[in-house]
């Protein structure tokens, strides 16, 4: 098993002619992703490496059962293409694209949340699931094994460092997740560890935060409240950030009080979590925890 994705989604890609769409689209069907469609406006009837285009979602989704869509379009035109893709029926939407005003975000995140779909991004690598070979997104595929470990991300740079320090001891993933770091987004800590935890595939969830916003000390909240079944680990990046300066991300800066990597690192530790102290101690601490467990 795993989560959001597996050898059963039929993947649909908004923006397939573009240069990043067309790029990672050729790289996800190498690496055995069940791409069915893509969508591009005014380019219906052509078709990229066999993959047919559409002019619309909406007879994507008719023509060939699309169910999860991932969007590669310029920040101007992709909160009407998340819309989009909610309102034809796609319940899993992986939102690549970055630097989409948080205004139109706020539109967005009710949108998709009535229609009862799972959003992932904006401004994030995207999803990965090794065993079912289902790649949305940007991650380098090639780095990536099988394995019981679930990971839940806001950095990119750091989920493939993690996953890199994984390989070398033998540990691969069931899941891997890019959140993106933006500060609104479609899916917290919490709603994918709910996810990680009836799944039987995951035996541990790595969380990757930085500073900015409280969803780490959510999740924290989260683990203690609902006596966690699996180990998680955490670590938390920004510990040397000054205050109310931004770091990397648009949500990475700490503000009133919160959002500090010191607090997050305390509630982390609060709630049992295995709390890593340094990037290059992930691998070793997420060993220890599965130790542990036994």
């Amino acid at each position: 098993m795993a989560i959001l994705v597996d050898e059963q989604t039929r993947v649909l890609v908004q923006g397939i002619t573009g240069s990043e769409g067309s790029f990672h689209t050729r790289q996800s069907l190498e690496y055995g992703t069940n791409i069915v469609a893509g969508v591009t406006p005014g380019k219906g009837g052509q078709d990229l490496d066999g993959v047919p285009i559409f002019n619309t979602v909406e007879s994507a989704v008719k023509e060939t059962g699309a169910n999860a869509t991932v969007i590669y379009v310029p920040p101007r035109f992709a909160p009407d293409a998340v819309m989009e893709a909610a309102d034809a029926g796609i319940k899993v939407i992986v939102c690549i694209t970055e630097w989409i005003p948080v205004l139109d975000m706020v539109k967005v995140y009710a949108y998709v949340k009535s229609r009862r779909a799972t959003l992932i991004g904006p401004n994030c690598p995207g999803v990965i699931t090794p065993r079912a070979k289902c790649r949305m997104g940007v991650m380098p595929y090639r780095i990536h094994r099988e394995g019981s470990i679930g990971i839940i991300s806001r950095s990119g740079t750091l989920t493939y460092e993690a996953v890199g320090q994984l390989g070398s001891l033998g540990l691969g993933e069931s899941t891997v997740i890019g959140i993106g770091g933006d500060p609104i987004i479609g899916s917290k800590f919490i709603d994918l560890m709910r996810l990680f935890r009836d799944d039987d595939q995951t035996e541990a969830v790595l969380l990757i935060g930085e500073i900015g916003g409280t969803a780490e000390e959510e999740a924290a909240a989260y683990i203690a409240e609902e006596k966690y079944p699996k180990p998680v680990i955490g670590f938390v990046a920004g510990l040397t950030a000054p205050p109310g300066r931004r770091m990397g991300h648009a949500g990475a800066i700490i503000s009133g009080g919160q959002g500090g990597a010191k607090e997050k690192i305390a509630a982390m530790k609060a709630a049992g979590i295995f709390v890593v102290e340094t990037p290059a101690d992930i691998g070793e601490t997420v060993q220890r925890a599965l130790k542990a467990r036994k």
